[in-house]
């Protein structure tokens, strides 16, 4: 992980705050310090302080109200696989299991879930991870995720055992999601997902292909997402 003094400030104090809302220190409904509060205590500036506060607003964790403050909205309800904060962020990890069902390994690329590979990403091959995420102990998600090997060192080597892939990205590599396409299609679940989801056969499920865009130029994500939407409904912005 990078040092606390190799990132910009303001992303030192959104981690911070972000940690505290996760954690339960800031619970739904607190209002967090002030803008003044929070330069003096942390001894950043206030465009640093509002380029933070900012962020936690664009990711759902809080919102401001003019003349009270920033409120904490706490961790978003539902299942966001549709939303640029991942599936651990928007359900919680109290209530979200990750099983990992084959371990991020180096292999050559198939394709890119349908979507065009830059010349580079076919030459460096890339990470594969599957996993089931497990929802209120009911399997609602099985993903297979792509992610280009560049410049992330060691990345096979790390736990994502009931971890967020998109935490490990930006707090890891500085690598975060801003933005993507999306493809939705209605499939049959086949053995696998029937077994992976306790289907019957013929029955249908939802399967989204995604080409995540980064802060990173010229790196992507790419995933495939077979999502049980029987007991949950997806929502988000993406």
């Amino acid at each position: 992980m990078a040092k606390a003094k190799e990132l910009p400030a303001y992303k030192v104090l959104y981690e911070m705050l972000r940690k505290r809302i996760t954690d339960g220190i800031y619970t739904k409904g607190d209002i967090l310090p002030s803008e003044n509060e929070l330069c003096t205590t942390h001894q950043v500036t206030r465009p640093t302080v509002r380029k933070a506060l900012d962020r936690l607003v664009h990711e759902g964790y809080i919102r401001k109200k003019q003349g009270k403050g920033s409120i904490v909205q706490g961790q978003p309800q539902g299942v966001g696989i549709l939303s640029l904060s991942g599936t651990t962020s928007a359900i919680g990890k109290e209530n979200l299991e990750t099983k990992i069902i084959i371990k991020p390994h180096l292999t050559s690329w198939e394709d890119g879930f349908g979507f065009p590979l830059q010349p580079l990403e076919k030459e460096v091959g890339c990470y594969r991870l599957e996993r089931l995420r497990i929802v209120n102990k009911q399997p609602v998600f099985f993903d297979i995720t792509l992610i280009p090997n560049i410049n992330i060192p060691r990345f096979s080597s790390r736990n994502f055992e009931n971890r967020s892939l998109f935490d490990i990205m930006r707090t890891a590599y500085q690598i975060e999601v801003r933005g993507g396409e999306q493809k939705l299609m209605a499939i049959m679940a086949d053995e696998k997902l029937q077994e992976y989801f306790n289907l019957k056969a013929g029955q249908p499920i939802l399967r989204l292909d995604r080409k995540m865009e980064t802060n990173k130029e010229g790196f992507f994500f790419y995933s495939q997402v077979y999502c049980n939407t029987k007991d949950y409904g997806l929502y988000g912005t993406f």
